[in-house]
């Protein structure tokens, strides 16, 4: 007890330290409360260290660098920019899809001077910022119209509110899911007013079922893509074609919520088929929602592609003011769109190069990091992430390290700058030279060093 009186007393005073020339430098560059409140800090937390008998340095030049340590913190914004060498391409947890240098060279633009968001050149006169995106997305999908959202859930709220509300839309049972966040089907069709119709079973709907489903009050048979889940072995549902033959057939929308937004075929890269936007076109259906963010590799938008009449409703409705997005979005968007109309896709959208990435290039960049910092090489699978394609994968390399304490290795990457993002896989840490950009590499291998 009478050792930690002693330390106790021999921890400096708050003027004391603010008269070290040190603390006099760190006040003309954070000015003096945030360092006066730091110092406080500092020395409540050594004074908490020699109570609990805890490893402490009291010695003034700890104390001060521990200052400028919480200072420098706190500078620090909560949206950072990160190595990911998870191999998750779409990972929603570290912002999604990557832009391409063109869309983020066009919000730049777009940011840094005045434009034509709302402003017709022909006429002189105010035009609509909805029209922005339209004409490239009626030209990639075969579309009549487009409608671009804050994002795919506001995009299939704006449907259900604009042309559902009170009336009933018919959903198979074995697509009422719930994906990120707590975002559930059901709970969405209660807030739009539309009135739920379940048909069919968990693992199989046929088009009887929707037909029995049917009644007096219905207004559109909606299909929900199961990106985030799986279902296989004795499962069937009808096709999208059917589906709106039966809808028009009595009356009725088709709408089709297809979630990720892939203009390309998934396939030829060695994965499942994900259903394309033209695809859903072609069926006939009235309105198709995705995301700007995930497949299509995009800014994050809500898209709504479809029949001219439809979508002319829900460009009056209400929300759409409210779900309407900004300029740099936009901006973002129109860019990233260009690269499909130019057939330049797989070479310039992030999300698209890395999926059509050879196992050879990949391989040599995690020999050239083993070769550098250690560790082996060894084969694994890269994901899609973000709700996309579930339960497949591509085969990639990855450098494996090992560590004593793997959770602490991941840890201490964690606070590299810039932060890299690993896992663990079999006792070890694992990084995928996928979703490492080749910019980023010299700070990647860094961190590794140093943890290592």
């Amino acid at each position: 007890m009478n050792d930690r009186r002693a330390l106790l007393r021999r921890l400096p005073s708050v003027d004391s330290l603010l008269a070290r020339s040190e603390v006099q430098q760190l006040i003309e560059v954070y000015s003096r409360d945030p360092v006066v409140s730091a110092i406080r800090a500092q020395l409540n937390e050594a004074r908490r260290a020699i109570l609990t008998a805890a490893p402490v340095d009291i010695d003034d030049g700890a104390l001060i660098q521990g200052v400028e340590d919480v200072l420098s913190r706190q500078q620090q914004s909560t949206l950072r920019p990160v190595i990911n060498a998870t191999g998750v391409i779409i990972h929603t947890n570290l912002g999604r899809a990557l832009l391409s240098k063109s869309a983020q060279k066009a919000m730049l633009a777009a940011a840094g001077a005045y434009n034509t968001l709302e402003f017709d050149l022909e006429t002189g006169k105010r035009g609509s910022r909805l029209a922005q995106a339209s004409g490239i997305l009626r030209h990639l999908t075969g579309a009549e119209d487009a409608l671009v959202v804050n994002n795919n859930a506001s995009a299939l709220i704006l449907i259900l509110s604009a042309l559902a509300k009170g009336k009933e839309v018919i959903i198979s049972r074995g697509q009422l899911v719930e994906i990120g966040g707590g975002f559930r089907i059901p709970a969405i069709m209660r807030e739009s007013g539309a009135a739920l119709v379940e048909v069919g079973t968990t693992n199989r709907t046929r088009i009887a079922d929707y037909e029995a489903g049917l009644s007096e009050g219905a207004a559109m048979l909606l299909r929900i893509h199961s990106s985030n889940f799986k279902q296989v072995g004795f499962v069937e549902q009808p096709t999208l074609s059917e589906l709106t033959a039966l809808a028009h057939e009595r009356g009725l929308l088709a709408v089709d919520d297809l979630g990720s937004g892939a203009l390309i075929d998934t396939a030829p890269f060695g994965l499942d088929h994900e259903p394309t936007i033209q695809e859903s076109i072609t069926a006939g259906v009235d309105l198709v929602c995705f995301s700007g963010d995930k497949l299509l590799g995009g800014p994050q938008a809500g898209i709504i592609v479809g029949k001219a009449d439809a979508l002319a409703k829900l460009k009056r409705h209400p929300l759409a003011r409210a779900l309407r997005v900004d300029k740099l979005t936009y901006a973002a968007l129109i860019a990233t769109l260009e690269h499909y109309r130019r057939d330049e896709a797989l070479d310039e959208i992030p999300v698209w190069r890395m999926i059509s990435r050879s196992l050879d290039d990949i391989r040599t960049t995690a020999e050239r990091w083993a070769t550098q910092v250690g560790g082996t090489v060894v084969s694994g699978e890269s994901t899609v992430g973000g709700g996309s394609l579930p339960g497949t994968a591509l085969p990639s390399a990855l450098l494996a390290l090992e560590s004593e304490s793997p959770n602490r290795a991941l840890e201490k990457l964690r606070r590299a700058d810039p932060p890299v993002i690993a896992r663990i896989a079999e006792g070890r840490v694992m990084l995928d030279p996928r979703t490492v950009l080749p910019e980023q590499e010299a700070d990647l291998l860094t961190a590794l060093e140093s943890v290592i």
